[in-house]
């Protein structure tokens, strides 16, 4: 049986959005969908999972709602769904900038041009343009643009920090990407509000280039927020980008250690992880709540125990 994994986001002001967010999980649930959907006052930003015919009827559902009428889905076949439950949260924004004052950017308003995934590949390579990956150490480790311009940062909430050091950049046509396009939105108008004059984004980000230009010049995987984990992207001329952690050897694997407590996001080849039983270190191998390892390296998450005083 085929599945469809969609994966989406809209910034589109929801009242009343945690209400929303608990009549949106019983609806999702009424569908036998799983996912992870963030729902904020400034719109929705999902992963979700289940049937063809499940997944058909929630994109009719979202698309009637004149709210995300314009959202835009990026569709996956899989062979099972890519998650176990289903969860829909209400927070604070749909992609966390780190902004005390949020009100600065609004994709709304102000934001990158939109770039389709043709028009990026043919704009890699022009010499007054970088890249700037926008994503997470984690995700740009397991696979990136050519040439592209990384951030150390652990979260997307960190991205502020960055904007003085790619100053240097204010003169280039600096084109964004991300996974599918939604911390561009964010990332594109803060660089913008800070002097950049000639910013972009990729429209639909990675997943929707490995669709629609073949992925290429993208060097290794990209990372997914599922239990997929990783996903291939380049067609033409893939590459594999990314080393195993512990020795080194080229790996395109991802995984959580299995020490919860730890749960390090990292890449390991298969003889290190059976080695350290998915585990980033011989520390965390021997602590007393690691999870057995069954070679994925994905696990459902367990809360981390409160000490009682």
């Amino acid at each position: 049986m085929t599945y469809n994994t969609l994966l989406y986001y809209c910034y589109s002001p929801i009242a009343e959005a945690e209400q929303f967010a608990a009549d949106h999980l019983k609806f999702c649930k009424s569908l036998g969908l799983v996912g992870r959907i963030i729902v904020a006052d400034e719109g929705l930003n999902g992963t979700v999972s289940g049937t063809i015919e499940a997944c058909r009827a929630y994109m009719e559902h979202i698309h009637a709602d004149e709210r995300f009428a314009k959202t835009e889905f990026k569709i996956d076949e899989v062979e099972e769904p890519s998650f176990i439950k289903m969860h829909c949260r209400y927070k604070a924004e749909i992609v966390h900038s780190g902004l005390r004052d949020t009100s600065i950017i609004d994709p709304n308003k102000q934001t990158g041009k939109h770039l389709e995934p043709v028009e990026f590949r043919e704009m890699l390579d022009q010499e007054d343009v970088i890249v700037l990956d926008v994503r997470s150490n984690y995700e740009h480790n397991l696979g990136k643009f050519k040439n592209a311009i990384t951030l150390d940062i652990e979260n997307f909430r960190d991205f502020p920090e960055q904007i003085e050091a790619l100053a240097q950049y204010k003169d280039k046509k600096v084109l964004t990407y991300c996974t599918g396009g939604i911390k561009c939105e964010k990332a594109s108008a803060l660089l913008l509000h800070h002097g950049f004059n000639d910013v972009y984004q990729l429209h639909g980000g990675i997943i929707k280039y490995g669709k629609e230009a073949g992925g290429k010049d993208f060097e290794g995987k990209c990372y997914v927020f599922d239990n997929r984990i990783a996903v291939d992207v380049n067609s033409v001329n893939p590459t594999i980008a990314s080393k195993c952690l512990n020795c080194g050897t080229t790996t395109p694997k991802m995984i959580n250690c299995a020490n919860p407590e730890c749960n390090e996001h990292f890449t390991q080849c298969d003889a290190c992880g059976e080695e350290l039983q998915g585990c980033c270190s011989v520390e965390c191998t021997t602590h007393p709540r690691k999870r057995p390892y069954d070679g994925t390296g994905y696990y459902v998450k367990v809360p981390q125990q409160v000490a009682v005083k």
